[in-house]
Formats: structure tokens, C-alpha cells, sequence
């Protein structure tokens, strides 16, 4: 889910639609500066709006659609499923409706997505497998065909940089986790740093979205947060039982996309819209200016 990059946002499309039929008259002195004004207070009076509509949860233990548990911090808020994909949508982000949680501090400097893939046990006999330069690659082509469809809805598209943390697994606590560099066509840099939670049933995907000199402080927020998930004791890792259904890719198709790893086997490359190569949020650079120096309770 930053993000310093990107207003495809009903919010910075008001203020441009406005600013549009103000440039186009035929004085220059026709931009009247209390206007533009008045359209930035219109698109952010929108955007609180939205905001307050969507069902948020503090300082309180939140369930992960019935598979675990997460417990959300003081000063920080989660939306459960339904409004998570509300959010994600409205920040222009392609989604099906899958997150299952969202979170952030009140500031919504960062945040946070889940979403849950019910791909089955995925065997971590890869560990030592994780060829940095050949995922980066397949990354590359996973985003490539995902910028054809935000293209074709009118969306920012966005290129895979490089790494910033290359792909580690963490045999204690079965996550897996690396940070990509992104830009977006709108201009701008960020950064998605990404965690895989092994379960017996399947997997937890958790995309941080910050910008990338926040890293160093995030990062440590980001960890303790995920330090009081808990998958329910039937859906942990440690739980898997001879006969569960086995995933049919490993941690490397996770990071590179075991969707379109099948997806090229069966020839349907072609009809996937989603990036599920990378699973990229972003959040708009609208939104975030008008959060900027915003208290807690005013957003």
C-alpha cells in the first residue's frame, strides 16, 4: 500500500477538473487564487468525508477473517474487510475486494495491508534457493503486464526500481520478507516492503507502504506490530497435518508471483489484471499533503 506517488483520487481529480476550467479562460488573471483555494477545500472537505464513512478500530484485539488475530496499538486504527477495499480502491490501487485488514497510525504517515491467499501449505525447502537477480527479473515482467490494465483504466502505472532489502526467511517465525523500490509515472519514488506469514492453509501477505527514508523507523513499528499477529492455533504453520493441501509453488513463487506462475502454465496470463506479481499499493500524493499537518482527531 508511501508514498510519495500517486492521485488517480476523487479528491485530486476534483481539484484538476477545476484548476482545468480555470486555466482555460481567456485571461491569465482569470486564476483567481481564492478559487483555487476553494477547490482544494471542496476535494479535501471530500475526502474527510470519505474518511469518516468507513467503520475504524482502535486500541482493541481485531480478527483476520476467522484465521487470526492482530492487536492494533494505541494511536494506531485498522479497517476490517470491506472498507480495507474501499480505502485501497479509493488510494487507485486495483483491487478485488480481497484485503483483509488495513492499518496505520492516525497520522496515516504508513499503513499497512493483509490479505489472506488460500494457496495451501507452502513447503520452505527454498531458503536457501532465493536468487535475488532472477526474482527481481520476473517481478519486472509480473508489473509490466499488470501497468496494461491501469493503463486501460486510466491509472498511474508503476515500475519495479530494484530492491532495497533483498528477499529473507525467517525460519523462527516462518515469515518471509523483502523491500522493492518503485516509481510511478506520475513522478516520484517509494517503496513496498513486503511480508509472507506461512500458515497450514496458506499464506498472510502484509505490504508496508512508507516512504523510502522512513524505512529505518517504520520498519521497527511495522515488526512490532506484526509480533502480536497470531494465526488461530488450527491455522498456524506448526499445525499442518499429513493430507492438508500442499501449495504448488514455493517461497520463491511467492515473491515472484506463484499466481502467474500457474497462470503461465495454463496459458491465462493474458486475462490476470491484478499485480498479483507484486501485490504494489500505493496511496495517493494528494491525500498525503492533506493529512500533513493534521491532527489525530481532525482526519
Amino acid at each position: 500500500m508511501i508514498i510519495t506517488a500517486r492521485s488517480v483520487l476523487l479528491g485530486s481529480a476534483l481539484l484538476c477538473a477545476v484548476s482545468s476550467q480555470l486555466f482555460s479562460q481567456d485571461s491569465p488573471a482569470a486564476l483567481d487564487q481564492s478559487a483555487v483555494e476553494e477547490a482544494t477545500a471542496a476535494a479535501q472537505k471530500q475526502h474527510e468525508d470519505f474518511m469518516s464513512s468507513l467503520s475504524w478500530q482502535t486500541s482493541e484485539t481485531v480478527a483476520l477473517d476467522g484465521r487470526a488475530t492482530l492487536e492494533v496499538p494505541p494511536s494506531h486504527r485498522f479497517l476490517g474487510k470491506g472498507d480495507a477495499s474501499k480505502l485501497m480502491d479509493y488510494y487507485g490501487n486495483l483491487t478485488d475486494g480481497s484485503e483483509l485488514g488495513f492499518i496505520s497510525p492516525d497520522n496515516m504517515e504508513w499503513f499497512a495491508v493483509f490479505e489472506f491467499s488460500d494457496v495451501g501449505y507452502v513447503k520452505d525447502d527454498e531458503k536457501d534457493k532465493l536468487d535475488a537477480d532472477e526474482i527481481l527479473t520476473q517481478l519486472k515482467e509480473g508489473q509490466e503486464a499488470a501497468n496494461e490494465e491501469l493503463s486501460r483504466r486510466g491509472m498511474s502505472t508503476m515500475q519495479v526500481l530494484g530492491w532495497h532489502t533483498p528477499p529473507f526467511y525467517n525460519t523462527k517465525t516462518n515469515n518471509l520478507e523483502w523491500a522493492i523500490r518503485l516509481s510511478s509515472s506520475e513522478g516520484g519514488e517509494m517503496l513496498n516492503y513486503k511480508t509472507k506469514i506461512l500458515g497450514r492453509r496458506g499464506v498472510m501477505d502484509v505490504v508496508l507502504v512508507c516512504d523510502e527514508g522512513q524505512l529505518a523507523t517504520v520498519v521497527p513499528q511495522y515488526q512490532e506490530i506484526l509480533a502480536k499477529f497470531a494465526y488461530n492455533t488450527d491455522e498456524s504453520y506448526a499445525s499442518y497435518t499429513k493430507g492438508d493441501k500442499i501449495a504448488e509453488y514455493g517461497l520463491i513463487g511467492l515473491i515472484a508471483g506463484g499466481g502467474l506462475l500457474i497462470a503461465a502454465k495454463s496459458g491465462l496470463l493474458a486475462k490476470l489484471w491484478k499485480p498479483i506479481a507484486i501485490g504494489l499499493v500505493a496511496i495517493g500524493a494528494f491525500i498525503k499533503r492533506i493529512f500533513k499537518g493534521r491532527t489525530p482527531d481532525s482526519i
